[in-house]
C-alpha cells in the first residue's frame, strides 16, 4: 500500500453511502454516457472566497488566474465573486468576453496579436522585457490608444517551499529588479498609462510564513522603486503562490498568517495608502472544488496485484497521473465514489484506458471493495485538469464538465 493525499474536507457521503457533490450522487453526474466528468462544487469556491475576504480584509483585491480553469460557466460564476481576471493569452481574453471585470495579461512571448488584442480591450499589459515594452508602445501608437502598462519584476528572492520557483534566478519571466526603475521612467516619459508592478515568486506553497515573507519582501522592493523613480504605483499585483494539499502529510494553508502580515506592513507604509494591492489566485480558489469522476470498466489480477481499469485517464488529468512536473510520483486523493462510506479494504492500481503504462491514477492505493461499474473519484481537480492535459491522445472521448 502507498499513501495518498487528503480528501478535501468539503465532501461527504449521502444516505446511500455514495459521494455527494452539490446535493447529487457521483454516479448521477455521470449518467449513462461512456465518458468521465469533472464536477466543480460552487459552494467550495464560495467558501474559499469568504475565507480570503476575511483574512485580507478590504486592502487586498482578489483576482482569478484564468489559466487555472478557463471553463466559461465556471468563469461566469467566479466573475460575480472576484475583483478581476488575470490572463495569459488573447485566447483567455476571448473566454472572459462580456464579463465586466478589470483585466490584466502576463506571460512571456506575447505576440503582436496578443498585445493588440489587449490594447483594444484596455487590458493592463504586464511587460516581461524592455523589448516587449517597445513593441507595446509602438502598437499602441499605431492603434491610436494610450496603453495601460505595468512591469513584471523578476525578483531577487525566491518563494521558499514553492512547487515551482519563479524568482531569484535567470528567467524568461519579468524584468530583472535592477532594470525595473529605468524602464518605469521610460514608460511614463513615453506617455503610457503606467499602472505599476507585478511580481510572482513561486507557486503551490503550503508555508504561510514563507509566502508572507515573500509578500513583505515585495512591498520593501516596491518602496525602493518609489524612492528610485519618484513614481507611486497605482497598483501592485503581489502574485499568489497559495497551495492546496495534494499529497500525504500536507496541511491546508493558513492564509490568516499572510493577511495579518500584509495588513500590518501596509498600515506602517502611509506612502502606499493610495496603491491598490492585488493577489491573483487560481489553484487555491478552484482546485479543491473539482472532482474527476470515471467508471471502472474492468477488474483484473496480474502477478498478485489488482488492476482497476477506468474509462478515463491521464488525457483528462495529466497531473494526477504524475506526468506534469512530479519528480517522484505521489498519489492524489482518490476514492470509490460509489462506496464512499465503506471501509477501505482493497489495495489496487487504478489505471486509465490509454495504451501506456504512464496512465496511472492510483498506485497501490486502498479503496472500498470495487467492482465493475463503480465510480472512481479523483479529488483536487478543479485547477490544471482538463485544459492542462493531452485531451486528443488516442482520440478517446473528452470529459464533460459540470457546475454543482
Amino acid at each position: 500500500m502507498k499513501p495518498m493525499g487528503p480528501i478535501p474536507p468539503f465532501f461527504e457521503a449521502n444516505s446511500d453511502g455514495q459521494l455527494c457533490i452539490g446535493g447529487k450522487a457521483a454516479g448521477d453526474w455521470l449518467g449513462d454516457e461512456d465518458r468521465p466528468a469533472f464536477v466543480y462544487a460552487r459552494a467550495v469556491i464560495d467558501q474559499k472566497v469568504d475565507e480570503f475576504r476575511a483574512a485580507m480584509r478590504e486592502r487586498v483585491a482578489l483576482h482569478y488566474a484564468v489559466k487555472a480553469n478557463p471553463w466559461r460557466p465556471l468563469l461566469e460564476w467566479i466573475a460575480k465573486r472576484v475583483d478581476g481576471f488575470d490572463l495569459a493569452s488573447r485566447g483567455e481574453l476571448e473566454r472572459v468576453g462580456g464579463l465586466d471585470l478589470p483585466l490584466s495579461m502576463a506571460g512571456p512571448g506575447k505576440s503582436d496579436a496578443d498585445l493588440v488584442a489587449a490594447l483594444r480591450k484596455s487590458v493592463i499589459i504586464h511587460l516581461e522585457s524592455e523589448g516587449e515594452a517597445d513593441r507595446a508602445i509602438a502598437l499602441a501608437e499605431a492603434e491610436g490608444v494610450t496603453p495601460k502598462l505595468a512591469i513584471r519584476i523578476n525578483p531577487p528572492f525566491i518563494l521558499k517551499g514553492a512547487g515551482m520557483k519563479m524568482g531569484g534566478l535567470a528567467s524568461q519571466f519579468g524584468v530583472d529588479a535592477e532594470r525595473v526603475g529605468p524602464l518605469a521612467q521610460r514608460l511614463v516619459s513615453a506617455g503610457a498609462d503606467f499602472l505599476g508592478y507585478h511580481l510572482y515568486a513561486g507557486s503551490q506553497s503550503l508555508s504561510a510564513e514563507a509566502i508572507a515573507q515573500s509578500q513583505l519582501a515585495t512591498i520593501d522592493l516596491i518602496e525602493k522603486l518609489i524612492a528610485e523613480t519618484g513614481i507611486i504605483p497605482k497598483e501592485v499585483n503581489l502574485g499568489g503562490g497559495f497551495g492546496i494539499p495534494y499529497f500525504p502529510n500536507e496541511k491546508p494553508l493558513d492564509i490568516n498568517v499572510i493577511g495579518d502580515a500584509i495588513g500590518k506592513r501596509l498600515e506602517e507604509r502611509p506612502a502606499l495608502s493610495d496603491t491598490r494591492f492585488i493577489l491573483e489566485l487560481g489553484r487555491w480558489l478552484v482546485g479543491e472544488a473539482g472532482v474527476y469522476l470515471t467508471r471502472v470498466l474492468d477488474r483484473k489480477q496480474s502477478h498478485g496485484e489488482t488492476f482497476l481499469t477506468t474509462d478515463g485517464g491521464m488525457h483528462h488529468v495529466l497531473a494526477a497521473s504524475g506526468n506534469l512536473g512530479q519528480f517522484l510520483r505521489r498519489n492524489y486523493p482518490i476514492a470509490n465514489a460509489s462506496r464512499f462510506a465503506d471501509a477501505q479494504m482493497l489495495e489496487a492500481n487504478v489505471v486509465g484506458r490509454l495504451c501506456t503504462p504512464l496512465d496511472l491514477l492510483g498506485d497501490e492505493v486502498m479503496l472500498a471493495d470495487t467492482q465493475v461499474g463503480d465510480v472512481i473519484a479523483v479529488f483536487c481537480q478543479g485547477a490544471y485538469g482538463l485544459t492542462a492535459s493531452p485531451n486528443d491522445f488516442l482520440s478517446q472521448p473528452v470529459a464533460r464538465e459540470h457546475l454543482a
